[in-house]
């Protein structure tokens, strides 16, 4: 769920060329996630997965295989979001001003916000507990902790943010 702010104006309005600048450096998304390209390792066996695919039935569940819904991605990015808010309009004002590294400058900060947001959430979040069945697998493979969506730790830090700039259509994934 992207967080989107919209200026409006009038189709008759005309813009000085600092201001259309401006408009421009504001006409940008960060986009908070899983890269497609982030391979989890299957264990013996099993084939390699990627980790988006992994997070998508993390975050909603797969009640037919018993795998319950964990949402963290969503909740770690609502968790900041006045204060991501906060910085994008300091950067718009501060891209008023003259300082039009302000605004790519508070993208790039809020997108690390969000990641490390994400990262608390799977941390420290309150998630449905692992079954019995599923602690058992982890003994047998050597490891020894119970708290959900942490195996390893990779699939922990394959989150990342990225930058979209333009007018560049986001999928719809409603």
């Amino acid at each position: 769920m992207p967080m989107r702010t919209i200026i409006h104006r009038k189709p008759t309005t005309r813009m000085d060329p600092f201001s259309r600048a401006v408009m421009r450096e504001l006409n940008s998304r960060v986009l908070v996630g899983i890269p497609g390209d982030s391979m989890h390792p299957g264990e013996k066996g099993e084939a390699p997965i990627s980790n988006a695919v992994l997070g998508y039935l993390f975050e909603h569940g797969q009640p037919e295989k018993n795998l319950p819904e964990r949402p963290h991605l969503v909740p770690g990015v609502e968790s900041i979001r006045d204060q991501a808010a906060e910085r994008l309009l300091k950067a718009a004002k501060a891209a008023f001003m003259g300082d039009l590294d302000a605004p790519e400058k508070a993208l790039h900060a809020v997108g690390l916000m969000a990641v490390a947001a994400v990262q608390q959430q799977i941390t420290d979040g309150a998630l449905a507990p692992l079954a019995e069945r599923t602690i058992k697998a982890r003994l047998r493979r050597g490891r020894t902790g119970t708290k959900p969506l942490i195996d390893t730790g990779a699939y922990r830090r394959s989150f990342a943010y990225t930058i979209r700039r333009g007018n560049a259509a986001l999928p719809d994934n409603s």
